[in-house]
Formats: structure tokens, C-alpha cells, sequence
């Protein structure tokens, strides 16, 4: 198995743009959304990360498989968050999900936030695990209200600082 990623290109944005609906058809057992009328999520979101320097997009690759992606906001700055971030069933499990995340966070060290829902067990597990392996126990877990949304359960958020190598 080898683990890389791909910035994201005009070549690429169709992917990312199929890949963003599977990724929002499971999170909407979190989230409780819907599809539009025309059987597709919402991108906007998304589309905020397409030609805006100071956030990136990224396809994650399993050997020569598209297996999933990442996205990254405040790359030019000293903070950044990591927005969102899926791996396709087929590749879950196998370690594809540890290394692109542990190959994204490295490649801008500083410091980072995650955010999760606690009611999606796999990510709860998963993001811990990640931090600990990266910085032991240097990192913090604290929940917020999502902005606008007061009917819908807090985020856990992630932080710690990644030293430059």
C-alpha cells in the first residue's frame, strides 16, 4: 500500500467534485441534510476551497487508486484547520486514512484544529488516535457550538501544534 496525496488542479476538480457527494451522503447521518431536488448536496463549501490561496484541496491516493480527499484552510497562515477530510469505504481500515492524514498535517506544521461529531463513532476514534500518534499527549479536545446552528449537537474540536522537521 502506498499512501499519497495530489493537489487538487483543474484535472482533478471533477473527482473531488464526486468525491465531496459520496463524503456528504455519509456525514448526512450526522448531520441530518438532505440532497437537493436534483439528488445532489450542496457544494458551496467546497467550492470555497477551489482558487482561494490561502486554502488547499487534496486527493488522497492508494497506490493508484482515488480513495479519497482533503481539505485545508489557513495554509498561509500559523494556524490552519483541516475543513474536511474523507476516505472511501473501500480504502477505510487499511490505513490509508492514518497516512494521508499524518502526510496533510506534517506538510504544514503549526498549529492545527479538527473538528468531528462525537455521534460519528469512527471519526471520534480515529482523530484522538491521529493526535496521539503525531503528539503524544499535547493536545487538546474541547467541544463547540456549531455557528447557526443551535439545534444540532456540539463539534469536538482537536488542537495541537505540529514543530516544523
Amino acid at each position: 500500500m502506498s499512501v499519497s496525496l495530489l493537489a487538487v488542479d483543474e484535472s482533478s476538480v471533477a473527482a473531488l467534485r464526486r468525491l465531496w457527494q459520496l463524503c456528504q451522503h455519509d456525514l448526512s447521518e450526522f448531520r441530518g441534510t438532505y440532497p437537493g431536488t436534483d439528488g445532489c448536496f450542496k457544494t458551496d463549501r467546497l467550492e470555497s476551497y477551489l482558487g482561494d490561496s490561502n486554502r488547499s484541496a487534496h486527493l488522497i491516493f492508494n497506490d493508484a487508486h482515488v480513495a479519497g480527499f482533503a481539505l485545508v484552510r489557513g495554509v498561509t497562515e500559523d494556524s490552519r484547520a483541516l475543513g474536511e477530510f474523507f476516505v472511501t469505504r473501500a480504502a477505510r481500515r487499511a490505513g490509508v486514512g492514518r497516512d494521508a492524514a499524518h502526510q496533510i498535517l506534517r506538510s504544514h506544521p503549526g498549529r492545527w484544529a479538527i473538528a468531528f461529531q462525537d455521534a460519528n463513532a469512527a471519526a471520534a476514534q480515529f482523530w484522538p488516535n491521529v493526535a496521539r500518534a503525531l503528539v503524544g499527549t499535547a493536545w487538546t479536545l474541547e467541544h463547540r457550538p456549531v455557528p447557526g446552528k443551535p439545534d444540532v449537537p456540539p463539534d469536538a474540536w482537536i488542537e495541537f501544534e505540529l514543530p516544523q522537521c
